[in-house]
């Protein structure tokens, strides 16, 4: 098939740096696009409709992660079983993967909408919300909510098409919706005076724009991924596959953010100041770390192509490039962060709104010096995910979340740290993550094949 060859030639074959870069760098533009729009309703939110309203935004776009981390990482999972299937030229699997993943993800995405609006006052309590802003964050998860399935479509087609070597497709369709996103923020929330409801609408419309638009390019230009009528059957094996590459991809995205969630829930418990200064800081950070996030996404569909092919010196080589070029961004990044803190900060709130400030430019110099081992850490989840490990990026996860959370708790608690107990948490779970991840990888690099092995279709 002539487009199998094409896409097993994109991430197989060829220099290795040029190749990953040139794959990579439309993931990192088109989600650093992502976080653009999402900045748009924070940065809309906090200076046309005040501090309240900033804070509630702030903590929904924290459980929207949640969600759709769950939905994310059985897309991710569905992903690297193509790519695996890819690089090993076996077509008829790959297209029986595309439709059962099409059944598991798109029925999982269903029963998440619908469990969302049906808790969505259980979600406000456990969140720990403030009475002041329980309306205003009530009213825009209502809205928001809608979008779901728009999330779902887009994750979905563009987990796969980066699965068979297509990352500028997303990217395209991402950046017009941010761009219609920011335009109805305008329009909505300064036009109109639709408040948080109107920004949680433009994102809503941005949303399903991108899903639809991706689903029909996927369907127009990869005719690899269109599964034929002897393939819309039920494969056990296969499905069974999916399910341990999917569901545990997914748990480990979602217990990430569910992990965030938690720290988002003692965050509240500080007040409207700290929950805007939070929303605020994580914005920025969201922005500044998500590059090495994409480079671990785009370093794991590399792996697993040439995994499936069994191209063993490709993987060696491409761990040492991508560690090498993750440590180095982290680096770079964290040294802006902490320099340009204050306007930074500045772009959400207004210049007299000083013990938000004081509390966001806390937050981003004491925990986004450490950027360098968060992208190690993406990097070893990418890894994992890629040689069929995925338990492993769990294990990291839980690692990594769990301490987070308890320090968080227990560390605030005291008080002389108060919520700069919330803060060092951060790192500090990182950081024991890294070391756990590695000390399994060394062992992998150890027992692996010097030669290539030729994988049989």
């Amino acid at each position: 098939m002539v487009g199998m060859e094409k896409s097993r030639s994109t991430l197989t074959q060829g220099p290795i740096a040029p190749t990953l870069f040139r794959f990579a760098l439309p993931m990192m533009a088109g989600n650093l696009l992502q976080q653009m729009y999402n900045i748009a309703d924070t940065l809309i939110v906090g200076r046309f409709v005040g501090s309240q309203a900033l804070g509630a935004v702030g903590s929904a776009y924290t459980l929207m992660t949640f969600l759709t981390s769950i939905l994310l990482g059985l897309s991710m999972g569905s992903g690297v079983a193509v790519s695996i299937s890819l690089g090993r030229g076996d077509a008829s699997r790959m297209r029986r993967e595309v439709f059962l993943s099409l059944v598991i993800v798109g029925s999982a995405a269903l029963i998440l909408n619908l469990a969302a609006f049906c808790g969505l006052e259980p979600i406000l309590t456990f969140l720990q919300t403030p009475a002041a802003l329980r309306d205003i964050m009530g009213t825009y998860l209502w809205v928001i909510f809608w979008g779901i399935g728009g999330t779902f479509l887009y994750n979905y087609c563009a987990c796969l098409l980066r699965a068979v070597g297509d990352s500028l497709g997303p990217l395209l369709f991402l950046g017009g919706s941010a761009l219609l996103n920011i335009l109805l923020d305008l329009l909505f929330v300064v036009g109109l005076e639709a408040g948080v409801a109107g920004a949680g609408w433009a994102t809503v419309f941005s949303q399903w724009l991108a899903g639809l638009g991706l689903l029909v390019y996927a369907l127009a230009t990869r005719p690899e991924l269109r599964f034929h009528r002897k393939e819309m059957r039920w494969d056990g094996p296969c499905a069974g596959h999916l399910f341990r590459l999917s569901f545990i991809t997914a748990a480990q995205q979602s217990i990430m953010n569910f992990g965030i969630l938690l720290v988002q829930g003692r965050v509240n418990s500080f007040g409207p100041t700290i929950m805007a200064a939070f929303a605020a800081a994580v914005k920025i950070d969201s922005f500044a770390y998500m590059p090495v996030q994409d480079f671990g996404n785009a370093f794991s569909t590399f792996l697993a192509q040439n995994y499936g092919a069994g191209a063993n010196s490709r993987i060696r080589k491409g761990f040492k490039i991508a560690a090498s070029v993750s440590l180095l961004f982290g680096a770079a990044v964290s040294a802006l962060v902490f320099l340009l803190a204050e306007p930074l900060i500045l772009l959400f709130i207004r210049p007299h709104e000083t013990r938000i400030l004081a509390a966001g430019v806390q937050y981003l110099r004491t925990e986004g010096v450490f950027y360098c081992l968060i992208g190690l850490l993406f990097l070893l989840y990418g890894f994992y995910r890629a040689v069929e490990r995925p338990a492993m990026s769990v294990v990291l996860t839980v690692i990594s979340l769990g301490l987070r959370v308890v320090l968080a708790y227990g560390l605030s608690s005291i008080p002389s740290l108060g919520v700069m107990g919330i803060w060092v948490s951060i790192p500090i779970g990182w950081a024991v993550a890294d070391l756990a991840g590695c000390i399994p990888l060394a062992k992998f690099f150890r027992t692996l094949p010097r030669e290539d092995v030729q994988a049989s279709p």
